[in-house]
């Protein structure tokens, strides 16, 4: 059917693309000429994207700059936000500026893993337990599989959930620079190969999801996925006051009640004012996996009254960023990670930082927007 309409995929150079678009033109009866215009090579683009016909363009804008105190992250930093909602980076740049009146934001990124579970049909607990011991046994020949996979990866942990004839094995890995998913996935295939061999048991899924990949879940909200992060900053009771048009006592009281009790009122995984707005923002700009924004939302803000001060922090489990590979590939993806030092090896700590304290200053600038009962209000002035 593809083929007979024109619409078959053919290869990713310019002329191909341009082909397969005016076959989708045909076919839709739409005109895709601002679709037709990008500034990347197609071929290169294969890399992450099938059936190409252009490309969809985000306005691209800057929130800062914001001192950042972290182990990684070092210094003043103006950070790239690609977003579709207007007031957003107003409301982060205002964040950033009051961080900057406590001395900056304090961030440590203080456990590091990407996770895959597969799961594994056994005859039994009795199997389950066999399968366990054989791990247990033979770590080193498991860990030797992984590197013949991979130059960057290496095997760190491994869990195990046991239920019924079901056995989930819950495989951490150190990725280096890579958010390393795939690399993960890989090498957990390669690790299942000789658990199956060796003890009978048979994988099902490479996924049971008790990794979990891009879902809302506990055990990543407990045990963390990815980089987990904290940052955290102590803003004067002047600033609060000239700045936030709020006072410490009402932003620590919409914290606990807007954010404590109201997501635990509805369940909510997290507890927070808008997390997933920052991150979206800053993964689409740097080339992330924008589907990883749903574990990143997972963050808890915690506010507290200290002597009239405003202390605030962000605890991040699960921020699963890179900076090699995917669509850091990509040319504008490139330029905003080099706006941030985040471009290449060695870096992906300091973009997980980065996050951290963008989610901080966004957190701190709505929160106590809502303190005052500005929120509406500053959509409303910027006309969104």
């Amino acid at each position: 059917m593809e083929e007979k309409r024109g619409l078959k995929n053919r290869g990713y150079s310019h002329s191909d693309v341009d082909e397969r678009r005016k076959a989708v033109e045909e076919f839709t009866g739409t005109n895709l000429e601002s679709i037709s215009k990008y500034c990347f090579d197609s071929e290169e683009a294969s890399k992450n994207i099938e059936n190409m016909i252009g490309a969809t363009q985000i306005p691209l804008g800057f929130a800062g700059p914001v001192l950042i105190r972290g182990d990684h992250a070092k210094g003043e930093f103006i950070i790239p936000l690609a977003t579709t909602e207007g007031a957003l980076l107003a409301s982060i740049s205002r964040g950033m500026s009051v961080i900057n009146a406590g001395g900056g934001a304090r961030v440590k990124v203080f456990q590091d893993g990407m996770t895959r579970a597969p799961v594994f049909r056994t005859d039994g607990i009795d199997h389950c337990m066999q399968v366990i011991e054989w791990i247990e046994s033979n770590t080193g020949l498991l860990s030797s599989v992984v590197d013949t996979t991979t130059n960057h990866g290496k095997l760190s942990s491994v869990e195990y959930f046991p239920a019924g004839r079901n056995l989930f094995i819950r495989f951490t890995y150190a990725t280096g620079d890579a958010m390393g998913m795939n690399m993960a996935t890989i090498a957990t295939e390669a690790i299942c190969k000789e658990i199956e061999e060796h003890t009978g048991a048979v994988m099902v899924s490479v996924s049971g999801n008790m990794c979990s990949d891009k879902k809302a879940a506990a055990i990543n909200m407990i045990k963390g996925r990815g980089k987990s992060v904290l940052a955290e900053v102590l803003i004067p009771k002047e600033a609060v006051e000239s700045k936030l048009h709020a006072t410490t006592e009402s932003i620590v009281e919409t914290n606990v009640r807007k954010n404590l009790v109201g997501s635990s009122l509805s369940v909510t995984m997290g507890a927070n004012a808008h997390a997933a707005n920052m991150i979206a923002a800053l993964y689409i700009a740097t080339g992330q996996d924008p589907a990883q924004v749903v574990s990143g939302s997972m963050t808890t803000t915690v506010c507290e009254n200290i002597n009239g001060d405003l202390y605030i922090s962000v605890r991040m489990p699960t921020v699963e960023v890179g900076t090699v590979g995917g669509g850091t590939r990509l040319p504008t993806q490139r330029e905003a990670l080099d706006m941030i030092g985040c471009l290449g090896n060695d870096k992906a700590k300091k973009l997980a930082e980065i996050v951290a304290v963008t989610v901080l200053a966004g957190e701190l600038s709505t929160i106590s927007a809502q303190a005052a009962g500005h929120l509406g209000k500053a959509h409303k002035e910027l006309g969104r």
